[in-house]
């Protein structure tokens, strides 16, 4: 039973979330403030309830979707390991149990959680993703949430330079990763009848607007001194991250979406945590340096 669970609430996804939390609220620590464990710890089991409730609920919401695609045949509800029925059951119990502790730990994480479900369990699933090849560009305000609600847990006015950063950061990447999902498994969403921009418009239309993004993705990580206060350090961390991604998008490009997928899906996946680490590492340096 507890392997259909993890299937249900995609766990794996879930710790992605909880690292890209973190980054957001070692972020948003400041020097007096003491660190409470016990705080940190609370979070991340609500925030990890909650994402696992909102991706049962997702999961329960596209069971007919699922059984179409063979990729995704083999999850929980459509193959017949569990009901949908449960399933809903399931994903309210845990997203209203987490709420209650948001409320008892920062109040706006109770705003930010169920803006984030609004966003991904009904405007994306619901009414883009069913009908509009560009609902990746919407659809990754969701996903740039979890990062947000890590810095608002430890900083309850949270509307700074530092979370536009760490918000684009994660919209931005979501675009190129998305899409080279979508290139490598165009078939599948077409038979779900999902009308992904490469099943649409075809491979080369796609990787040029995966460019645009991941262009843009790049420079606002070498324009971090505008949003953050960084130094040689930061630099030292991503510069290396941002020349890799660019010469594997080269190598995909080149071949048309045909070849190098696995690297550059790494890469750039890898460049993200990079590209949020840096600027916590960078500021924790200078603490403990002035300490």
């Amino acid at each position: 039973m507890w392997k259909v669970v993890k299937e249900l609430t995609k766990i794996r996804l879930v710790y992605f979330v909880l690292i890209t939390a973190s980054c957001g609220y070692f972020l948003g620590l400041e020097v007096e403030q003491v660190f409470s464990f016990y705080h940190y710890f609370l979070f991340l089991l609500s925030l990890a309830l909650f994402t696992m409730g909102s991706f049962a609920l997702n999961e329960a919401q596209e069971a007919e979707l699922d059984k179409k695609m063979p990729r995704t045949a083999s999850r929980p509800i459509p193959s017949g390991s569990m009901k949908k029925s449960t399933a809903f059951w399931i994903a309210w119990a845990l997203m209203l149990f987490a709420t209650i502790v948001f409320a008892t730990l920062s109040e706006p994480l109770v705003y930010l959680g169920w803006f984030t479900v609004f966003c991904y369990n009904f405007l994306y699933t619901k009414l883009w993703k069913p009908k509009w090849i560009f609902a990746a560009v919407p659809g990754a305000i969701p996903g740039a949430m979890p990062v947000v609600m890590g810095y608002a847990a430890i900083k309850p006015d949270f509307l700074t330079q530092e979370i536009v950063y760490l918000f684009l950061i994660m919209f931005l990447w979501q675009m190129p990763h998305f899409w080279s999902l979508a290139i490598r498994y165009k078939e599948d969403y077409a038979k779900g009848d999902i009308p992904v921009l490469p099943a649409i418009l075809g491979n080369h239309t796609t990787i040029y607007h995966m460019g645009l993004y991941l262009f843009v993705y790049i420079a606002l990580a070498l324009s971090a001194p505008f949003f953050l206060h960084v130094h040689t350090m930061y630099y030292v961390l991503i510069l290396p991250f941002s020349v890799v991604v660019l010469w594997q998008f080269y190598k995909y490009q080149k071949s048309v979406g045909e070849k190098n997928w696995l690297r550059f899906f790494l890469w750039v996946n890898f460049s993200m945590l990079a590209f949020l680490l840096a600027p916590v590492l960078e500021k924790w340096k200078l603490i403990l340096f002035r300490q």
